[in-house]
């Protein structure tokens, strides 16, 4: 695999991300008079049960614990997303691969909320996910992109993954906003924040000063001494 595509896990943050992904929702409620439709052919709904009139700022509600939506992205969809959650964030001795922990349902989330940024993003993801097959059936005369082999996946992927460099600019904004999309996924899950000894808002047993050379970088050594 190219180490161009795959991520280094050690240096992303986390929040928690459905915590993240429900007050986004709920900002963006608040600020419309009417919510964006999917392009689904199921009915979407924000309205949960017991809820106000749907497209009110109470709903959704974070306390509910529910996506108050239906999600959109067909089967070839996902199972393409979910190849490459495994090929940008793939397994290691220290967790599973991004695509192990579902990272393509998060996306699948995402992209359905029916709010200005996530439709954007949808835009971009569907044409990545089309572009990826297109380039599947001219370089190697395959159906789809989960068609190919690995390393012809990652010969595609190369193509795109540094925006200065790549052969079609819209692909690579679409590379840039999926890697994104499954970092961010990933570390705000428990094991991605235990990938990266995330310890949270959690009591210790003890505390100490940081190293005094840290706190003299900062400025700090004599109003703490």
């Amino acid at each position: 695999m190219s180490t161009i595509i795959a991520t280094d896990k050690t240096q992303r943050p986390g929040v928690n991300r459905r915590m993240a992904l429900k007050a986004l929702a709920a900002i963006a409620a608040a600020s419309q008079t009417a919510p964006l439709q999917a392009e689904t052919s199921a009915p979407m709904s924000l309205a949960r049960p017991g809820a106000a009139p749907a497209g009110t700022p109470t709903d959704p509600d974070l306390r509910a614990g529910l996506v108050p939506w239906s999600r959109s992205l067909n089967a070839q969809q996902l199972q393409t997303l979910e190849q490459l959650s495994a090929l940008m964030l793939p397994a290691d001795e220290r967790s599973p691969s991004a695509a192990d922990l579902g990272c393509h349902d998060f996306i699948d989330e995402w992209v359905s909320a029916p709010y200005p940024r996530q439709q954007r993003d949808r835009e971009v993801i569907l044409a990545g996910l089309a572009w990826l097959d297109e380039q599947a059936k001219l370089q190697f005369n395959a159906a789809s992109f989960v068609a190919i082999s690995t390393p012809q996946q990652g010969e595609i992927l190369d193509t795109i993954c540094t925006p200065a460099a790549a052969v079609d600019a819209q692909a690579a904004q679409f590379f840039s906003l999926l890697r994104s999309l499954i970092c961010g996924a990933f570390f705000t899950t428990a094991t991605g924040m235990q990938d990266l000894q995330y310890i949270g808002n959690a009591p210790q047993s003890s505390w100490s000063l940081p190293p005094k050379e840290v706190l003299a970088h900062l400025g700090l050594e004599r109003e703490l001494s």
